[in-house]
């Protein structure tokens, strides 16, 4: 009887701690195999938010922005990114998602969801309310920033204005242009990391710096540089100095020399 209470008692114990254990959400941007039912003819229309390093698009009929090198969409509660203006687009896990996306105000949402309804236009969703207490521990403090120091607004890629319709590309297609047209690197760090996952452009290599041997003019007290001859293992020994010339003897030397024989003759 006593092993039973035990047992008991044990597995009430391991329930109890299973479900204090909160919820985990998973990290990442899934890869862009998402359709989200935008369909857009052309390339949109791309507007800044003022203050921020993000572009909205007004005559979108969904919440669509830009920022960092991506194209940013908020619907049915999920955010979706993808590097082309008409997708496929990968989902967004909310522990992910830029905060500079985040700190869009509510103005600038073209279909803000219902629960947006009484929130100040000018500020941030409310994304602690909506998402819950562990998103909002682990993104703590992601509605305060230093206005007026944001980032730089990257670059559009207007290249993909040529590509529209029946020319819109595929997505091996899409990875080739991106690297032929579109070199910026992307700040944000889960950005980068799907950026490289998606096989993005590399930075730009450094230089290969070239060993070069110049010739330094004589100066008083410095010696000269040259170069050293291959020694007789094939390898080359580098550089070495050579010491300054040593002064010739003056003339009065030699005569005083002269001088001392001829009197050793005489004497």
């Amino acid at each position: 009887m006593r092993k039973i209470r035990y047992v008991v008692v044990l597995w009430m114990l391991l329930c109890c701690s299973v479900t204090s254990v909160p919820a985990q959400i998973s990290i990442g941007i899934g890869l862009p195999n998402v359709h989200i039912g935008i369909n857009l003819p052309l390339f949109p229309e791309l507007v800044p938010v003022p203050g921020y390093p993000v572009y909205y698009a007004p005559r979108v009929d969904a919440n669509y922005f830009f920022y960092d090198g991506l194209y940013w969409v908020f619907i049915d509660d999920n955010w979706y990114a993808s590097y082309w203006y008409n997708g496929p687009w990968s989902l967004v896990e909310p522990d992910v998602v830029p905060l500079f996306i985040l700190r869009i105000p509510v103005r600038y949402y073209r279909h803000p969801p219902p629960y947006f309804h009484g929130w100040r236009r000018d500020a941030p969703p409310r994304w602690g309310e909506h998402w819950g207490r562990g998103w909002e521990q682990h993104r703590r403090g992601w509605d305060r920033w230093k206005r007026g120091a944001a980032p730089a607004r990257a670059p559009l890629p207007v290249y993909q204005r040529r590509y529209s319709g029946d020319r819109y590309p595929s997505m091996e297609e899409q990875r080739t242009l991106r690297r032929q047209h579109y070199r910026y690197q992307p700040r944000d760090r889960a950005v980068r990391q799907h950026f490289r996952q998606e096989g993005g452009p590399a930075g730009p290599r450094p230089e290969r710096q070239r060993p070069e041997f110049r010739e330094q003019r004589e100066q008083p007290g410095a010696g000269q540089y040259e170069r050293q001859a291959p020694s007789p293992h094939g390898r080359e020994e580098g550089m070495r100095e050579r010491g300054p010339s040593p002064k010739p003897r003056g003339e009065g030397h030699g005569k005083k020399k002269d001088e001392e024989q001829g009197r050793e003759r005489r004497d």
